[in-house]
Formats: C-alpha cells, structure tokens, sequence
C-alpha cells in the first residue's frame, strides 16, 4: 500500500513540474534622464528558441507588442514606442501572413516628457506573445512602474 500512495504522489509531483507555467521573456524596466526628459527604456531578453513579435507584425497574425501607459498628469507621453534589434521577416504558414520578430534582445523606448522640478512614476503594461519553431504561449501582460527622479 506504501508503495501505491508513494508512487501516486511521484506523478502528481511530476505532472505539477511538466505543467510549469513556461516564461521565455525576461523583462527590464528603467528611465534614464535626457536633458529635461526621460527615456524609458524596456528590454526583452528572450530564451532561445523562442522569439517576441514586433509592435508591426502582419495583419491577422500573432498578438503584436503593445504599450500602455496610465495616465498621470505629470507627465507627457512624446511620440510612438521605438523598438531596437535584429528585426527577422518571415512568412509563418500558421498565420498565412509575413510577420516580424525579434529573437535574443530587443529594446524598446518611448521618450516621455516631465513637469518641471517634479519625482513622479510612468507605469503602464506591456501585452507580448511569444512562440518558437513548434509552440506558441498565450499572450502574457506584464505591468511596470518607473521612478523618474
């Protein structure tokens, strides 16, 4: 009977490791001052063979990278989010379309502008889809908040 009970309780214990939520991106948040305004800075750092898509991808394709900031009144939101990396193109017959992916690192950054001689935060959530050769996971959000001293 030992041996039964011990035995069940090794593949639940097993079947829990194997169904470990994956997570191939490693996020990086930070601002860095530019005269009277910030760059925020936000850096994937993505597990291989895995890749991130671009905020440009094909139409009808994966989950694009998207960025939202919560308001704050303090600060001013100045022109799109700029992505920075090996930029691949190729056509996914998954998708039946082009689309555009980043594989290891890619940067992105948006420049926001602040209130004078004020500390405030930028915060917001990033919404990102990942997929290698055989898999794709489900959209993943993560939220940031960013101390702008």
């Amino acid at each position: 009977m030992k041996k039964i009970v011990f035995a069940a309780l090794m593949f639940v214990g097993i079947s829990t490791l194997h169904a470990q939520v994956k997570n191939p991106v490693q996020w990086q948040f930070e601002a860095k001052k530019k005269g009277a305004d910030y760059e925020i800075v936000l850096t994937a750092t993505v597990d291989k063979p895995w890749h991130i898509y671009s905020q440009n991808t094909g139409k009808n394709g994966p989950v694009p990278t998207t960025f939202s900031f919560k308001k704050n009144p303090l600060i001013t939101i100045s022109g799109k989010v700029i992505e920075t990396g090996k930029l691949e193109k190729v056509y996914d017959k998954n998708f039946s379309t082009d689309v555009l992916f980043y594989s290891n690192k890619v940067v992105f950054t948006q420049l926001v502008k602040v209130k004078a001689g004020v500390k405030t935060n930028v915060s917001g959530t990033v919404e990102y889809m990942v997929c290698d050769d055989e898999q794709c996971l489900p959209p993943t959000k993560k939220t940031f908040d960013i101390k702008l001293l």
